[in-house]
């Protein structure tokens, strides 16, 4: 199955380029996935091609219209629809209102046949547009950007590496950061040493059990001491308990 992705946005430059090399130029070149740029200037209904205006009630900045964006995500979920595709729509609205961007929510997106991003701009899109045709709002973190440009990034390419397909092996998904629940341990390549920083010991035992013992280890240690919030809902087991005791150090008595 192919995930078909449309992205609305007002700056379509902006994407020309990140799609077009490594591993998300490859997915498209294998018609795993299909991304198309839509400007939603094209939407518009007046000369001068405005998306946006004033705020009732007054405030600073300006607000993304109603009128263009609705238009535009009917027109591309109609285009969907003749190109076969039979799903609704996952219509995305980048916001610092929305969820933030999880793995668990990457998984999700990259299940569906067809996803339209709708890149916000200036102090917000009207909010008729997220009652009329959103199903999800987005965040990438906690701060502040110009536009939901980037935001599309990168939310294309975590979904889309998630696609069946797009990369070689399946097993190199489930021991990577966070979708196993935890940082990744640390990897090493040649040479082995380094300035006099040598590789571990272990991984070059040729001892598979203990290079995984060592491996879940460092997995454990540093995500507790980089990413404690992590371990919460990560799936642990007893002896993934035992190991994180090791590296809790409790104050000394006075």
């Amino acid at each position: 199955m192919m995930l078909r992705i449309d992205i609305l946005t007002i700056f379509p430059e902006m994407f020309r380029g990140p799609f077009d090399a490594s591993i998300l130029k490859r997915a498209r070149e294998a018609g795993l996935i299909a991304i198309h740029v839509h400007d939603i200037r094209s939407f518009t209904h007046d000369r001068h091609h405005t998306t946006d205006d004033y705020p009732f009630g007054g405030g600073a900045g300006m607000v993304m219209k109603v009128q263009p964006v609705v238009e535009a995500v009917e027109y591309v979920c109609q285009a969907a629809m003749q190109d076969g595709i039979k799903s609704p729509a996952e219509v995305i609205l980048f916001t610092p209102a929305g969820q933030i961007l999880e793995q668990s929510i990457a998984k999700a997106l990259a299940a569906r046949e067809h996803l339209v991003l709708i890149c916000g701009r200036y102090e917000g899109v009207d909010e008729r547009v997220e009652k009329m045709v959103v199903s999800r709002e987005i965040s990438i973190g906690d701060y502040v950007l110009t536009g939901g440009e980037l935001p599309a990034m990168v939310l294309v390419d975590t979904v889309a590496r998630l696609v069946p397909g797009v990369l070689g092996a399946s097993e190199s998904l489930a021991e990577e950061s966070i979708s196993s629940g935890l940082l990744e341990y640390p990897q090493y390549t040649r040479p082995f040493d380094f300035r006099g920083e040598k590789v571990p010991a272990v991984l070059l035992s040729g001892d598979h059990q203990a290079v995984a013992a060592w491996r879940r280890c460092e997995a454990l240690r540093r995500t507790f001491e980089r990413r404690p919030d992590l371990l919460v809902r990560a799936p642990l087991s007893q002896d993934d308990g035992v190991t994180l005791s090791s590296f809790v150090r409790l104050p000394e008595p006075p």
